[in-house]
């Protein structure tokens, strides 16, 4: 049994959660945006008034991962909700001499380094703001949040040695020592 898919998942005042059973398609609007997704067809939800309930359609004999698509799909539920409501946001730090990033219509420039600037497309519902050597990038779908992130990450890591690249605002770079010259 799944601890987590028990607990019914409460909806604040303001969000709109919709199931449509046939289809399996969950839409959760609130003030931050609207967010929609498929759930698995091991796990049937209720929307009620003021909760949102999930529970297993198969006996875990049936579909050995049922409890496991079950606590997945209730976390998803509530982590929609949660976006609508407070949104997520995630912060980068460029570091490195001449260095940086700027937000041209729906896509973010990175000068990191390399011969040509690299283009990377902002997907919709989420904004990209950039303040000196900061990429600030909020949203309500926590995976696209995370992925554009991730994605701008992946142009240039950081490296221990120099300790330049780009980084999370909050992730510590451990420094190295480098090789020892001479004596």
């Amino acid at each position: 049994m799944s601890r987590i898919g028990k607990k019914p998942v409460p909806v604040p005042s303001g969000v709109k959660v919709a199931v449509n059973a046939s289809t399996r398609v969950i839409d959760v609007q609130g003030p931050k945006g609207k967010i929609s997704f498929t759930h698995r067809p091991e796990v049937k939800v209720a929307a009620a008034a003021n909760e949102v309930r999930c529970e297993p359609a198969v006996k875990e004999t049936d579909s050995p991962g049922a409890s496991a698509y079950w606590g997945t799909t209730r976390a998803l539920v509530a982590t929609a909700i949660e976006g609508v409501t407070k949104g997520y946001a995630e912060k980068l730090e460029i570091i490195g001499v001449g260095w940086g990033a700027k937000v041209q219509g729906k896509k973010i420039v990175l000068t990191v380094g390399y011969c040509d600037p690299i283009e990377i497309g902002i997907p919709d519902g989420v904004t990209v703001t950039v303040t000196q050597q900061f990429v600030d990038i909020t949203g309500a779908d926590r995976q696209k949040v995370g992925q554009l992130a991730a994605q701008i990450r992946q142009q240039r890591k950081p490296e221990p040695y120099n300790g330049k690249g780009i980084k999370y605002a909050e992730e510590v770079i451990q420094r190295k020592k480098g090789k020892a010259f001479g004596a």
